[in-house]
């Protein structure tokens, strides 16, 4: 019998509401009177486990070991076992500990004091204390070039108040601060950790496994760290990461037997893999997305014209039927999707497909004779698939698409995908919309790779980061989507779903929304 599970519909409500109030954890005392809720899991309260079994995962090759430089659905996979967070995420988009067991938060929105857990270890065998939390969180904030720099500029100090207590200070209330220290990058580190050598990568963590081999774009293997803080996890004796270049390539070993959990696939390869009978097949709702970007900043982007004819030159639901099979939603050119659905409207009506206007735009910003483009992308998901789409419905306004597909180690690691003048980009799932905006449409953000800047998006944004009236931060966020579906440089043609598929000898496997983040902690070996 094939076991899966059933694919998730967009009704559900993200359990965002809460993000105004104090969030409190293992007994602390909240610093105002608005309702919470404790986490549904705390450090230590798992039972202890025999630890057997080495589950076999396949992964694209890396290019980043350092935490606060990857960007790579397999360097984040990697980093979330080999390091810690303060605080992480679950699968209903609530806080939970990490190193962090308990938190408060001032009355007026500007302190927060974190007590971290006892008795944690980097794989070193020295002891994590409040410095190595301030020295990981300063370094993402004041290191110039990091991703994380404009995300926590907000913070004005990062101080150690006990050798187990870290006091963050703002300058401008954030209510999803909560969430930005859960960002991918914000792996506890030790102090002085400086990334490693150049072929000698610092795997010293504090995660649930140890880093025992690793060979670049061959393998990684990983034992379970016996000293975990965690009681009871990791079930499984280890880790072992397989790279592979290719979708197909995994997706036969998995059907060989040669490796027993692969993610990140392509809609075409998960419906193979899910009819085999000894394989488990996960598919679930996500804010991830596709991305078509234009740069704005030169020809022929920074005419408005030629941006406007790319959006009316697509039909997004034929990409969505033809491209996703029905996985996942179509898309609004923005990244607040239906999965937030407090903040998700469709009030701004998509234009209809109309090529021949396109071409008439087209043609008033001086491609009478058509407009020719090479479109950068990864080789990887259904990126190729949807680039093969656009290149049709887009010659029909007369631009001609040149589709040069990249390793995604390549297109991360060299830094050129902010540099393409017209990309496919994903963008993983977060547990709240507030980062996108924050880091690829504000003006100057580190990942605009359009370059696109505007004023009242600008002032929008600002609203939305930093209100506590979820009423503001709703109308501000309905705004938004008017303005990226009228006049954005950006095409999102669908939201698409989360893919895993693994061996029926284990068990515990949940996929998460972001595939770098799922969690191998709870996996063992099926009685």
């Amino acid at each position: 019998m094939i076991r899966s599970f059933q694919r998730p519909t967009w009704t559900g409500t993200v359990a965002l509401v809460g993000l105004v109030a104090v969030f409190v954890v293992a007994g602390c005392t909240p610093a105002t009177e608005m309702p919470t809720e404790a986490p549904t899991e705390a450090p230590g309260e798992a039972p202890a486990a025999e630890r057997e079994g080495t589950l076999r995962v396949s992964a694209f090759p890396i290019a980043q070991t350092d935490p606060a430089q990857i960007s790579s659905d397999a360097e984040v996979l990697i980093a979330n076992h080999v390091y810690d967070y303060l605080v992480g995420v679950d699968a209903d988009n609530q806080v939970q500990p990490r190193l962090a067991t308990d938190w408060t938060r001032s009355e007026d929105g500007l302190t927060y004091r974190f007590s971290l857990a006892e008795d944690v270890t980097f794989h070193d065998g020295a002891a994590l204390t409040a410095d190595d939390v301030v020295y990981t969180f300063r370094r993402l904030r004041d290191t110039e070039g990091l991703p994380t720099a404009d995300l926590y500029s907000n913070i004005t100090s990062i101080e150690a108040t006990g050798e187990l207590s870290v006091t963050f200070t703002l300058s401008d209330t954030n209510p999803f601060f909560l969430y930005d220290l859960s960002d991918n990058h914000a792996l506890v580190v030790k102090e002085g950790f400086e990334g490693g050598a150049e072929g000698a990568p610092d795997f010293n963590g504090t995660g649930p496994f140890v880093v025992t081999d690793y060979q670049p774009g061959n393998r990684m293997v990983m034992e379970a760290n016996e000293t975990y803080f965690v009681e009871g996890q990791p079930h499984l004796a280890g880790l072992e990461i397989i790279f592979f270049n290719e979708q197909s390539a995994s997706a036969d070993a998995l059907r060989g037997g040669q490796i027993d959990l692969t993610m990140d696939l392509s809609t075409p390869l998960y419906e193979s893999l899910r009819q085999q009978e000894d394989l488990i097949a996960q598919d679930i709702a996500t804010n991830q997305f596709a991305n078509v970007r234009l740069r704005v900043d030169q020809p022929p982007g920074d005419d408005p014209r030629v941006v406007e004819a790319l959006k009316l030159a697509t039909d997004r639901q034929e990409i969505f039927q033809l491209v996703q099979q029905g996985y996942g939603a179509a898309g609004r050119d923005s990244p607040i999707g239906p999965l937030f659905s407090e903040y998700y409207t469709e009030e701004t009506p998509i234009p209809e497909r109309d090529p021949e206007r396109a071409a008439e735009l087209l043609a008033e910003a001086g491609y009478a004779d058509g407009l020719d483009l090479e479109m950068v992308l990864l080789d990887t998901l259904n990126f190729p698939d949807l680039a093969a789409v656009l290149k049709r419905q887009w010659s029909e306004a007369g631009i001609n698409v040149e589709i040069n597909t990249v390793p995604e180690s390549v297109f991360y690691g060299e830094g050129d995908w902010l540099d393409v003048k017209l990309g496919i980009v994903g963008w993983g799932h977060r547990p709240y919309p507030q980062f996108y905006l924050d880091v690829m449409l504000k003006c100057g953000a580190k990942w605009n790779a359009t370059r696109f800047c505007d004023e009242e998006l600008d002032q929008l944004i600002e609203t939305t980061g930093t209100t506590l009236d979820e009423q503001e931060r709703v109308d501000a966020y309905h705004e938004i989507q008017r303005i990226l579906i009228e006049r954005g440089p950006i095409i999102v043609p669908y939201f698409f779903a989360e893919y895993g598929v693994i061996s029926d000898r284990f068990e515990g496997f949940q996929i998460k929304a972001f595939s770098g983040r799922t969690d191998f902690r709870q996996i063992r070996l099926a009685e």
